[in-house]
């Protein structure tokens, strides 16, 4: 078997190689979320691809994105009570990945933000990993997975620990099998690079700008849409507008953080705070919205994206993907404004440059700055990317299988050798 090679019939509609073998690697099924948006696009970009989870126990009423591909699932899946508590046998992962067997296919793709990327590869397969993030609570977030949880001491604070070291380790090693990683926002690439020592090419997630409206008429309220979660920092937003009666601020969501963003909000008439709605008054409230509210680090953060593609500007902590979808350069294309600590402080600040900018600030523009982050621009770009990855593929291993003639040493032969980055979009 070769990457390069051409089989008869197609894969599908969605892919350009023709006949190529597609395993698509998913670390679990659970709950349609950002992740499972990203291998809904994937899938569609090769329909005859088979896909392979570590647990899989979403209900059926959600699978309609799988579109009938089949989804094989690991060992985990029949371990006891792992319905309800899978993610407590993360030690065992590495090893449930491991097991696929993935002979026979050409084109191996991970998406990863836990384990996915660790499945086992041959040489003349190309494996591309799609990556959300590196395990983040295993790594440079490994302190605040330990305080949110209690772990910081005791047995089971260094039974985690030691835990976490090995999959420090696992994780470093298996970087090595993946022959692509695509990163979803710059901040990410960076921390590819930071833990795993390897260069990222950068694709967005897809974003379906397409179900959210453009809504050029604004009124006068702040938006914040999120799980009341600690790093979310919605309490330092309420603390914020707490300090501008001025200004009124909605907050629509819920979670473990609830108590402490109502006491950042206590005895304030300008904020209020809402329960999840439908998504259909979630569109409307963020089309309305003079401005969408953000104060987390995340690694991309989709919902920025979808505030502007409603053509509401976007205030946000500027680390992170926030820099990737916010665009603030201070004239007419700004689409809002970034603040650089995560302060009540630098918040007011924010709000009160944007006031000072806000004329320079059209919903058009926002939502031109949204389109860039579409799921059909991103079914291009990742077929273009993996196209010309086994291109590359296909040009080394040529030169590879090229005989030396008598006299010829190797560095003559590989002095025009092109390399695999040319062939990267």
């Amino acid at each position: 078997m070769h990457i390069a090679k051409t089989l008869s019939g197609q894969q599908g509609a969605g892919s350009k190689k023709p006949g190529l073998k597609v395993a698509v690697i998913h670390e679990w099924l659970e709950k349609h979320a950002g992740s499972e948006r990203v291998l809904e696009q994937i899938l569609l970009c090769y329909p005859s691809a088979d896909v392979f989870v570590v647990a899989d126990f979403m209900v059926e009423k959600h699978r309609g994105f799988l579109k009938g591909h089949k989804v094989k699932s690991s060992f985990v899946q029949k371990l006891p009570f792992a319905r309800k508590h899978f993610r407590k046998f993360l030690g065992l992962m590495p090893l449930a990945v491991e097991q696929f067997d993935l002979t026979g296919y050409d084109l191996v793709i991970s998406s990863h933000h836990a384990v996915a990327k660790g499945v086992i590869t041959g040489p003349d397969q190309l494996h591309v990993s799609y990556v959300h993030s590196p395990m983040r609570y295993a790594w440079d977030l490994q302190t605040r997975y330990l305080e949110e949880r209690g772990l910081r001491w005791g047995i089971m604070g260094l039974y985690t620990r030691w835990l976490l070291h090995r999959l420090r380790n696992w994780d470093a090693r298996s970087a090595a099998g993946v022959d692509l990683f695509v990163a979803n926002s710059h901040y990410i690439a960076r921390r590819v690079q930071k833990v795993w020592r390897r260069e990222a090419l950068i694709l967005n997630p897809p974003v379906a700008v397409d179900k959210f409206c453009l809504s050029p008429e604004k009124q006068d309220f702040y938006l914040v849409v999120s799980r009341f979660v600690p790093y979310k920092r919605i309490d330092l937003i309420a603390a914020a507008f707490s300090k501008m009666p001025d200004r009124r601020l909605v907050i629509v969501g819920e979670g473990e953080g609830e108590s402490a963003v109502r006491a950042a909000a206590l005895g304030c008439a300008n904020i209020e705070i809402r329960k999840p709605v439908r998504t259909d008054e979630l569109i409307a409230l963020m089309g309305r919205a003079r401005a969408f509210v953000f104060a987390a680090a995340e690694d991309f953060g989709i919902v920025m994206a979808e505030a502007q593609a409603c053509g509401t500007p976007v205030i946000a902590y500027g680390v992170g993907g926030a820099c990737d979808i916010v665009i603030d350069d201070g004239v007419t294309d700004s689409t809002g404004v970034l603040f650089s600590e995560q302060t009540a402080e630098a918040i007011v600040a924010a709000v009160q440059r944007f006031e000072q900018n806000y004329h320079r600030i059209h919903s058009e523009t926002c939502r031109a700055n949204a389109m860039r982050f579409s799921e059909e621009t991103f079914r291009r770009r990742f077929m273009e990317i993996v196209d010309d990855a086994i291109t590359a593929r296909a040009v080394q291993s040529s030169y590879a299988a090229a005989p030396m003639r008598r006299g010829q040493d190797m560095e003559a032969i590989t002095a025009d050798r092109p390399s695999a980055l040319q062939y990267q979009v």
